[in-house]
């Protein structure tokens, strides 16, 4: 394990990006909406916010990114791959949560067929984390067995009110370490101290005994059939708020548009909450409001559990449970499905 003065965190930083891109939580004060992240510049403030707005999940599967130009030539079509992400990066300061959400995705981009876009950007990032210090009453992720004072990652980091505390756990994130002199070695366990501190908090929280019993695939046919659906998604407005913020939503939408110089292909985000998600010549298949918002929790709690050996699609992160503006969120959905039906 090797830690370094809080004070000296700038000069930790500078080394990083003198290699490569360096990206850290910074506060949003444009918009007062609490932290993003942000390319580091000498003088850019880390943000200890518990989470960012919007989740690392943009830096593997962006919201927005080009994918193949074909330019055309009478009959000719030539077809050009048009990726430009080529260098190597760091993100600094990814919670559990959001580390945990990366090995959801790999299990969708990484499986046959690969999805190579993803899967470059994978073999390019390096990720930090950093333990939460103080988890708030929207964080649920020790309900899908997430230990926010354990962070996974290349890295794990711990911040006391005077150090960082960092420890590498592949062989990118020793390398890393290594290449920063201003390191110094520390004891394997100088940060059990704020772990045990962390877990105190994480046992005081609300949500803490949320329960996951009710769900999974054996369930599958009872909690679809469930009369429950209907007033639980009465009030959604299908803002897709939620899946916009969601750190394992993985679906989007292709298009092609003609640039005038010949068609660009592109994907983008695309939310299960919509009435023309996957529309298809003849319609779409899930013709109401309650049979898409029935949609989006059953992938959550049932569907993916049960082809991922009992992994659920959700992280706790509480995102949804900050930005959903009639407050309808997937615990709101658990507690009322899992009534009775444990």
């Amino acid at each position: 394990m090797k830690k370094v003065s809080r004070s000296s965190l700038d000069a930790c930083f500078a080394a990083i990006a003198a290699s490569q891109k360096l990206y850290l939580p910074v506060a949003d004060g444009e918009k007062k909406r609490g932290a993003k992240y942000a390319p580091w510049f000498e003088g850019a403030v880390y943000s200890t916010a518990v989470n960012t707005v919007r989740s690392a999940k943009d830096f593997f599967f962006p919201q927005v990114e080009k994918m193949t130009r074909f330019k055309m030539d009478g009959k000719q079509i030539e077809v050009e791959d048009i990726r430009k992400e080529n260098e190597d990066f760091v993100i600094f300061g990814v919670r559990a949560c959001d580390a945990a959400s990366f090995a959801i995705l790999d299990s969708v981009y990484l499986s046959d067929p690969v999805d190579s876009f993803y899967q470059n950007r994978r073999e390019h990032g390096l990720i930090m984390t950093m333990a939460c210090g103080k988890p708030t009453e929207t964080c649920f992720c020790s309900v899908f067995g997430i230990d926010a004072a354990e962070p996974a990652g290349d890295i794990s980091c711990w911040m006391t009110e005077d150090t960082v505390y960092m420890q590498a756990n592949t062989e990118k994130g020793e390398a890393l370490l290594a290449s920063l002199p201003m390191l110094e070695d520390a004891a394997d366990d100088a940060a059990e101290e704020t772990k045990a501190a962390i877990r105190q908090v994480l046992d005081k929280l609300p949500l803490k005994d949320l329960s996951t019993d009710a769900f999974g695939g054996d369930k599958l046919m009872k909690l679809f059939d469930s009369d429950k659906w209907n007033s639980l998604s009465e009030a959604c407005l299908a803002c897709g708020t939620c899946t916009f913020v969601c750190p394992t939503c993985q679906c989007y939408d292709i298009r092609d548009y003609d640039t005038g110089h010949g068609i660009e292909r592109f994907r983008c985000w695309d939310s299960c909450m919509y009435s023309d998600f996957t529309l298809c010549a003849h319609g779409n298949t899930r013709t109401t409001q309650m049979q898409r918002f029935r949609q989006r929790f059953m992938h959550k709690l049932v569907y993916y559990p049960s082809n991922n050996n009992g992994t659920f699609g959700c992280v706790g992160c509480g995102r949804c449970l900050k930005s959903c503006p009639i407050s309808m969120n997937i615990v709101k959905v658990m507690k009322t499905l899992g009534e009775g039906n444990e």
